[in-house]
């Protein structure tokens, strides 16, 4: 017997290191459950250790299940199922530190992500309509119906920012939050080192180029914008954008005096050929390409908004409420890299007007868009969001003084708001109210305004404005850069976000609807929606391509149609990327 004594010493022995390795690793998932990096690198040595006495773990089951013991003595048995025991035991705790420490690197799921904020949009959708049904109500002739619509409004209120809060706690729980921050940072990172990559041939000469004059007939957010398109072929033809900025309205030295250069080394046009936009396949041996304005663009290329690149779409859509606003605002983010002239006025700026958090943005959109592209909405229709808004982040910061920064081309409106409202701070610069008068519009010092506006928009909160005008939506854009998610950081009072020249916006049915009004268009599950706009009170409005019918059709039961493009790709810059 005195072999087997030796064996069964040695089996002791491993039980013993294998139930300390097992009260180690229960200890550390405790302790180190709050903080996942340091637990990560101790639990990785663990699974090394694991590795080693799995082997070991192999060999004695063998030895033991081969022992044949004398009669009447079961050790040996009860050994064996404590190995099996141990090892399963051991299983699950790998099992369990793989889960655990894949969770910050991967984060939620898509799907998770995607409910969340399709739970988010239908409360708010919800909302609209309730607010909107109930408004009607005050019609009716009863004296005392309109107090309680009041009450009623107050409490739904009440109800939907407490869902709402819920929600964007949930939307932080159990590391998603620094997932989304992490994961923003990465794709960020990734679209404007393939962007500079493009930006900055080897050789210019040998280069094949996009021209693009910024000289648009319209103002700053248009021709901002009508930049970004022509980036956006660039991108997708694989040519280096040269952008034509002399005697540019705004600033006749051009685009680099006040933002940084588009390229560091290409900014010469010339080349061995040149020709106008024909199509990409048609332009494909012509090395100089001249881009003409959207409106006049044929053939039409796919990259233009709201078109997504395929190699990056899952992660947009796992990341982001709009991927084609997030794609858009990537273009804005480079041509938007401020002169230090530029950066220091903004500094200084922030300073002069007090500008701190939290602030909400209204931008006020009068002169001559008013009647034209966009109707007249009076200061109280932005101020009922604003106070909405504050509401609901009171329930998640301190609020010390609600303040509004106030962009305008009215120079009237901040006395008129600061005297309808004067328990709200508000921070405006009339002169750039002034500045963006029609009688100024086009000069340095209305240029300088516009950014400022821009900028401050961008910064606050949340923002209250009219889609219809297109400094609100770089804005928006801009926004998008500064988050990982601000998709639903906005209320405008008119139009959904579009991009000027965009091609179909098209939504998908997910839920059946039958019409209660001749106003209304049915809906069947995978119908393909062409939206023509939100109503804001539960209700959009668009074309049911497969019936035809153009009408109503409630908001929650559709989804956005994400249009995916095979963009080229530049595996050359994700390599220098990987190697910093």
């Amino acid at each position: 017997m005195r072999p087997w004594t030796g064996s069964w010493r040695w089996i002791t022995l491993v039980l013993l290191a294998w139930g300390t390795l097992l009260f180690y690793i229960g200890g550390h998932l405790v302790r180190d459950s709050e903080h996942p990096e340091r637990s990560s690198r101790e639990l990785s040595k663990i699974l090394a250790k694991l590795e080693r006495l799995k082997q070991q773990n192999e060999d004695l089951r063998r030895m033991a299940e081969t022992l044949r013991l004398p009669d009447g003595q079961v050790e040996g048995v009860g050994a064996v199922g404590k190995l099996r025991s141990l090892e399963e035991q051991l299983i699950r705790a790998k099992e369990q530190i793989n889960s655990y420490r894949s969770l910050p690197a991967d984060g939620p799921g898509k799907n998770q992500e995607e409910l969340r904020r399709k739970t988010e949009n239908g409360v708010r959708e919800l909302w609209y309509f309730v607010r909107n049904e109930v408004k009607k109500l005050a019609h009716v002739e009863s004296g005392d119906l309109q107090k309680h619509i009041d009450v009623l409004l107050h409490n739904l209120g009440h109800q939907q920012r407490s869902i709402m809060t819920d929600l964007y706690h949930l939307s932080q729980a159990d590391g998603a939050g620094d997932w989304r921050e992490k994961e923003a940072k990465e794709l960020s990172e990734l679209v404007q080192n393939r962007i500079t990559y493009l930006q900055n041939p080897a050789d210019c000469s040998k280069a094949r180029k996009l021209v693009c004059n910024i000289n648009k007939g319209c103002g700053y957010g248009c021709q901002l914008h009508h930049v970004v398109y022509c980036f956006m072929i660039a991108y997708g033809t694989q040519r280096t954008l040269i952008l034509e900025s002399q005697n540019w309205r705004y600033a006749t030295g051009g685009w680099e005096t006040v933002f940084k250069p588009v390229s560091e080394t290409c900014t010469d046009r010339t080349g061995a050929s040149t020709g106008h936009w024909s199509g990409e396949a048609n332009d494909r041996d012509v090395q100089v390409v001249e881009l003409p304005i959207v409106d006049s663009l044929h053939p039409r290329p796919p990259y233009l908004p709201l078109a997504v690149p395929e190699d990056l779409a899952e992660r947009l859509q796992r990341l982001h409420g709009d991927p084609s606003v997030w794609w858009v605002s990537q273009f804005v983010k480079y041509l938007n890299r401020p002169q230090a002239w530029l950066e220091k006025e903004m500094q200084e700026a922030t300073a002069k007007l007090g500008f701190k958090h939290p602030i909400i943005g209204v931008h006020v959109r009068r002169t001559d868009k008013v009647g034209t592209e966009a109707a007249f909405h009076p200061i109280e229709e932005y101020m009922l969001h604003v106070e909405d808004e504050f509401q609901s982040l009171a329930r998640r910061m301190h609020i010390d003084k609600k303040r509004v920064y106030l962009a305008t081309d009215d120079p009237s409106l901040l006395h008129e708001a600061k005297s309808k409202y004067p328990d709200y701070e508000f921070i405006s610069d009339n002169s750039i109210s002034w500045s963006a008068g029609l009688h100024n519009r086009y000069t340095e010092n209305s240029l300088r305004g516009v950014i400022l506006d821009i900028h401050f928009l961008s910064q606050t909160n949340f923002l209250v404005c009219t889609f219809s005008s297109q400094v609100c939506r770089v804005a928006y854009e801009i926004m998008q850069t500064l988050h990982p998610d601000a998709s639903s950081y906005f209320h405008s009072l008119d139009d959904i976000y579009y991009f000027g020249g965009q091609n179909a916006h098209n939504q998908i049915a997910i839920y059946p609807h039958q019409p209660r009004t001749n106003e209304e268009i049915p809906l069947e599950p995978g119908d393909v929606i062409g939206v023509a706009g939100n109503h804001w009170d539960g209700y959009s409005k668009g074309i049911n391509r497969k019936s035809g019918r153009t009408g109503l059709y409630p908001s929650y039961k559709v989804k956005e149609k994400i249009e995916m493009v095979k963009y080229p790709t530049y595996p050359e810059a994700d390599k220098l990327l990987n190697k910093q």
